[in-house]
């Protein structure tokens, strides 16, 4: 039979009086309210009451809410970009990763830092160069965060750390280079010598940063003398300009000029051949003349007479030939001859009769002289 029906309340399971009675186990109210007497005897407001008397405090509640609302306060989710340092009882502990995490209120305190981000700083500041000269310099730091152990702890303000550990590398660098080395030829160098001399002030302090980048963002000259500073820069301008114009002068003239001596010493080889090769021709030549004027020297001699002749009359347009022993001088118009030679029928045409007698007296004349050159040279002789 149910135990809600008549007749079943004996087998009421929440009955606690009949159980009881029978023997068997105290209910739930019987146990919950001898456990609150406990507690409250353990805190001091426990004591004889009548059954009727007044509702005790609920501390068992409260205990059970305060323990709920201790163990969900040290919850806490560390993101994934963050580290959370943890510290108990003031000490180091841990340091925890991405994820939930719970650690005791009150015992543990948990600082979270983002490991991920990369943060920017900047410096600005007026500096002597290594040639006395001062320059304005702009530099921008890009950092992260390394350590979070050593951020966190070793320095009490890391980031001041950081831009004082910057100007001190910056200024250390731009005052072992030249004034146009930083604001115009060396700006890579200043830019990586100030992060790997940085680098080295952060891991001296235990700072537990990261540098990424340094970059020379400006570099000029102060403002008081922007307008001396702009005048040299022109004039440094105008000079490389007027290098650049001279060599690309020199380019094209050089070459050229190379060019026409190389031309001058080939010709030169040429005419050194040349000559070298006509003088052994007429060398071979004479040798040859000599042999034939050792055979006849007379017909050797009449012969080179006349080649001389004709040699020096083919260059000729006008002959004077003076007889021996005569008052005349014989003039034969070359110039004219050949015009008439030409209008009779051009060249390769025969002369006229006239002028083969003119030719003919003329050679047989100069062939008397030489005779008679001769005959008195052998008698002489």
């Amino acid at each position: 039979m149910p135990w809600n029906e008549p007749g079943g309340k004996d087998k009421d399971p929440w009955n606690s009086g009949n159980r009881s009675n029978n023997g068997g186990p105290p209910g739930l109210d019987e146990a919950l309210g001898k456990l609150l007497k406990k507690f409250n005897g353990l805190f001091g407001s426990g004591g004889s009451s009548s059954k009727n008397g007044p509702n005790k405090f609920p501390w068992v509640l409260v205990l059970v809410i305060s323990a709920a609302l201790y163990g969900w306060w040290g919850i806490y989710q560390v993101d994934a970009n963050e580290s959370a340092v943890v510290l108990r009882l003031g000490k180091y502990h841990d340091t925890a990763g991405a994820g939930l995490h719970w650690n005791p209120p009150l015992i543990d305190t948990v600082t979270k830092v983002n490991v991920t981000e990369v943060r920017t700083e900047s410096t600005t500041g007026q500096m002597l160069t290594e040639d006395a000269n001062i320059v304005e310099v702009v530099l921008t730091v890009q950092w992260h965060i390394d350590d979070a152990e050593s951020f966190v702890l070793r320095v009490r303000d890391p980031v001041r750390s950081l831009e004082e550990a910057t100007d001190s590398a910056l200024r250390h660098v731009v005052g072992s280079l030249t004034f146009n080395s930083v604001i115009s030829q060396n700006r890579t160098q200043v830019s990586a010598e100030t992060e790997a001399r940085l680098q080295e002030y952060l891991d001296l302090y235990q700072t537990g940063i990261r540098i990424d980048t340094v970059n020379l963002t400006d570099a000029k000259a102060p403002h008081a003398v922007q307008d001396a500073f702009d005048d040299v820069t022109k004039a440094r301008e105008d000079e490389v300009r007027a290098q650049n114009r001279g060599q690309a002068y020199a380019n094209d003239v050089i070459p050229k000029a190379r060019g026409r001596a190389q031309r001058i010493i080939e010709e030169a080889e040429a005419y050194k051949y040349r000559v070298v090769e006509s003088a052994r021709g007429e060398s071979v030549r004479f040798e040859r003349l000599l042999a034939e004027y050792a055979r006849a020297p007379e017909v050797t001699r009449e012969r080179m007479y006349l080649d001389a002749l004709q040699q020096v009359m083919s260059k000729s347009s006008k002959v004077l030939i003076d007889v021996e022993g005569g008052n005349n001088m014989i003039y034969l118009p070359l110039d004219k001859l050949g015009q008439q030679a030409g209008g009779m029928g051009g060249v390769g045409q025969k002369l006229s009769p006239q002028v083969e007698d003119e030719i003919s007296q003329l050679l047989d004349q100069l062939r008397k002289n030489q005779s008679n050159n001769n005959r008195r040279s052998g008698s002489v002789r």
